[in-house]
């Protein structure tokens, strides 16, 4: 089974909402495990898992399906929702407002009472098994005026927030998740809190426990320290150059701290 730590009751709770069959919206910024915990749940509960992952150009039939011509004759192939939907699995939407708002309108009736999936284009209306179940998340942190989830289509779920981990128990997931030693999951995991204080300052977005993985596998491949720290931690934050070196700065003050 797949690793996932509980930060607080979000196992439970996603198991009274599978078992009432209610929607689950989760939300947390980018590489907090939002997606590693639905892959849990998914084998926790024995449910197959299709994940989606949301952007711009999603389409409804990218969604539910589409005929498509293969030897001379033209067939119906499921999207990943239609057939989550027919097993009974476990859908998830991963960053769901990034996709279109004509595409997320179909989630509608699988959301309520009625958990029904229209098929317009075969006329075909299938009705939810009860262990169906539709998950999506996104990060408020990236929410603006046109790419934010609707309180008409938020109100539809039971929400979970997520956020990164205590230093603790940040630190035994990157040695846990990159078998390296616990003092460079320490030093890392006190570093990406350093790096954290600067969201909203000088980084739109900051350190995840992600790429904090990212650099310990590769610290304990034999990769130099700093060159791993940028690679994995600071290039991927920022394009500007005077940035990278301000953070590549702080990597090596703290370096010279945990000696």
């Amino acid at each position: 089974m797949s690793h996932y730590l509980p930060q607080g009751h979000e196992v439970t709770l996603f198991e009274h909402a599978w078992r009432n069959q209610l929607p689950v919206l989760l939300k947390g910024p980018t590489g907090c495990g939002k997606t590693r915990f639905v892959e849990y749940m998914a084998e926790k509960l024995g449910r197959p898992l299709y994940t989606v992952a949301c952007h711009d150009d999603l389409t409804v039939s990218d969604l539910v399906g589409r005929h498509l011509i293969a030897d001379g004759a033209t067939r119906w192939v499921d999207g990943p929702l239609t057939r989550a939907v027919r097993e009974g699995a476990i859908c998830y939407l991963d960053e769901v407002v990034e996709a279109r708002k004509d595409t997320t309108v179909v989630l509608h009736p699988l959301s309520d009472n009625r958990r029904m999936l229209p098929i317009d284009r075969t006329g075909e209306t299938l009705r939810a098994p009860d262990t169906f179940m539709l998950v999506v998340s996104y990060n408020p942190g990236y929410q603006n005026l046109l790419k934010g989830m609707k309180p008409s289509t938020r109100q539809r779920f039971v929400a979970m927030r997520f956020d990164y981990p205590e230093a603790e128990a940040e630190a035994r997931i990157v040695q846990q998740e990159s078998g390296c030693e616990p003092e460079l999951a320490r030093e890392l995991v006190d570093l990406a809190r350093q790096l954290r204080k600067l969201k909203d300052h000088d980084l739109e977005e900051t350190a995840s426990t992600r790429l904090l993985i990212y650099t310990a596998i590769l610290i304990r491949d034999g990769f130099p320290f700093e060159e791993a720290c940028r690679a994995a931690l600071v290039e991927p934050l920022s394009d500007d150059e005077e940035t990278i070196q301000a953070l590549m700065q702080l990597v090596e003050l703290n370096r010279v701290v945990a000696s």
